[in-house]
């Protein structure tokens, strides 16, 4: 079969193309550069602790290197909007002065001159695994990608081969790329991922409306030191003239921070001048005076809002940029591009190896396509509020705490503005019925990262078993853990169990675990390959679990079906 064309070589086809080749389908990415990263200190991304670890799990280097350099989080607000309220232990923290405490329990104190800090999130989650943002520079991403798919058997990158036409026809993709030798690929399915201009999208006639010029912000990449090692920081409402509206900053490797300015919508053109001044005032409003510093990058971006018509057109379809531009009030455009790299891959895979019906490749868009929309409509409805002074603020109550905790919950990846999606109405999760079993989480949700062991014995977590085109069907089991293995795996309910998984529609390995959140023992578990929770059934129920698998896959093939794939 033909291989899947991928056209684009930034961080989300080239990630693409790595999801493909762990489930073992090749594909040709078609790279309209030189194959070469430009060093672009300024230009970084931000990665939220589940798209850093998928880029872990496909083996990109960069992220597996600096995955130790996790940031924490601080909030700083003007002085005279905050008092101090008492903690349960008996000392103070910083809480906002308008009557309304703030909205979760791990705040603590810090102190500094023009304000007043407020910690927003842990360095670790309570299994050790990380929760805070993972901020590098994009072109460092973008070289352990193209590391890791240039030693794949299954991936071919193309260098200087710029798309100019398309052709579909029922049984795959045909494209011509110009370059220094013109070529014709025939591909089973093509993905564009080839940034906010897409040639894909322009081909395929796709319409990509949306808003120009959401936000502007200047940006700095410099070396120096701050007083808050390894620890990003939201400031609002600087007192000094130059710091505009809101101020972030970002830890970087290697002693660098990356500095953000909001700019006014409509403002002059910043001049390298004006940027160097922002940069010493920002730098002497937070050490008390300007601290000795190298500047190394500097650029002004602006934000754009845009949603593409449809994702997909017969066998190819739209990620990243190309399907959408989001970016402002602190979400992230790159995670969501790599989100829809992990809801494609396994259907792309499950349909080159087995076929696939309307419905699983229907569900790409389905999916992904919803969940960034309520992203781009949640941003657009909290920018009027964000960036509209104090005129709110003086009519609802607690509206300024309410300001600050969705910015630090966007930047966090937390709440409407960043969180993981859930894909409770997608056409792969099956109906609820009955009573629910699984407490605290509801089909479509992402699952927890347990600790799970295979009926062979070996242990792992939960995540490290994804991204491998099977489904994942995990018992909890207390005890397991401490049992010999010999003693649980014919024992009790695992047989009949084992012989459900195995006769399931789609691949599926059976896992076991020691305990989940909110499931009682001997709940069941069914999980999609790219970990979103397809169904939980309270012990061992076959026909249940087979109808929710059958559901999962999107149904039989196309071809089974009789139906034209296409």
């Amino acid at each position: 079969m033909d291989p899947v064309i991928v056209v684009g070589a930034g961080p989300v086809g080239l990630a693409l193309s790595l999801a493909l080749a762990a489930q073992g389908v090749p594909s040709v990415v078609l790279d309209e550069g030189n194959g070469k990263d430009e060093p672009r200190p300024a230009r970084t991304v931000v990665l939220r602790p589940d798209t850093a670890d998928l880029m872990s799990r496909l083996g990109c280097g960069t992220v597996r290197h600096e995955g130790t350099r996790w940031s924490g989080w601080r909030s700083m607000l003007r002085k005279q909007e905050l008092r101090q309220l008492p903690l349960d232990g008996g000392g103070e923290v910083n809480r906002r002065g308008d009557g309304d405490p703030w909205d979760r329990d791990d705040s603590y104190a810090g102190g500094g001159r023009d304000g007043a800090y407020q910690r927003g999130d842990q360095v670790a989650g309570p299994d050790g695994g990380p929760t805070a943002p993972l901020h590098i520079p994009q072109h460092s991403l973008s070289r352990g990608l193209r590391e890791a798919a240039m030693e794949h058997r299954l991936v071919r990158l193309v260098t200087d081969s710029r798309l100019d036409s398309l052709e579909q026809d029922a049984g795959g993709v045909g494209v011509h790329t110009r370059g220094p030798s013109a070529t014709w690929w025939r591909g089973s399915y093509l993905v564009g991922c080839d940034g906010a201009r897409s040639t894909v999208r322009k081909l395929l006639g796709i319409r990509f409306p949306g808003r120009t010029a959401v936000e502007r912000h200047a940006v700095a990449a410099l070396r120096t030191e701050l007083p808050w090692p390894g620890e990003a920081v939201l400031h609002r409402q600087p007192p000094w003239s130059s710091g505009g509206d809101e101020i972030t900053a970002r830890p970087l490797p290697d002693g660098m921070w990356r500095l953000d300015w909001l700019l006014p919508p409509r403002g002059e053109l910043v001049t390298p001048e004006a940027l160097v001044a922002r940069v010493r005032d920002t730098l002497a409003g937070w050490c008390g005076g300007t601290p000795p510093y190298e500047l190394l990058d500097t650029g002004v971006y602006t934000l754009h809002h845009r949603l593409a018509r449809r994702w997909r057109v017969d066998r190819a379809f739209l990620a990243g940029d190309a399907a959408h531009l989001l970016g402002a009030i602190g979400a992230q455009g790159l995670d969501e591009g790599l989100r829809d790299v992990d809801n494609l891959a396994w259907k792309l895979a499950h349909a080159w190896h087995h076929g696939a019906s309307q419905t699983l490749l229907d569900s790409y868009q389905a999916e992904r396509r919803t969940a960034v929309a309520a992203r781009l409509r949640a941003a657009d409805q909290s920018l009027p509020i964000l960036r509209s002074g104090g005129g709110l603020r003086m009519y609802l109550p607690g509206a300024a705490r309410g300001h600050d905790a969705m910015l630090t919950d966007a930047h966090l990846g937390r709440g409407a503005l960043g969180a993981p999606p859930v894909y409770t109405h997608s056409p792969l999760t099956p109906e609820p019925t009955g009573p629910q079993t699984l407490a605290g989480a509801v089909p479509g949700s992402p699952v927890v990262d347990v600790r799970v062991t295979a009926p062979d014995g070996t242990c792992a977590r939960l995540r490290e078993r994804l991204c491998r085109g099977r489904l994942l069907v995990v018992l909890v089991a207390p005890g397991t853990g401490v049992w010999d293995r010999r003693h649980w795996v014919g024992a009790g309910i695992m047989p009949r169990l084992q012989t459900a998984v195995s006769g399931l529609p789609a691949p599926a390995e059976l896992l076991v675990t020691e305990s989940y959140p909110g499931a009682s023992a001997h709940t069941v578990l069914l999980v999609r390959p790219d970990g979103h929770l397809v169904a939980a059934f309270a012990g061992v129920r076959p026909a249940e679990l087979y109808a929710a698998a059958d559901i999962a896959r999107g149904g039989a093939p196309a071809t089974q079906t009789g139906l034209d794939p296409l």
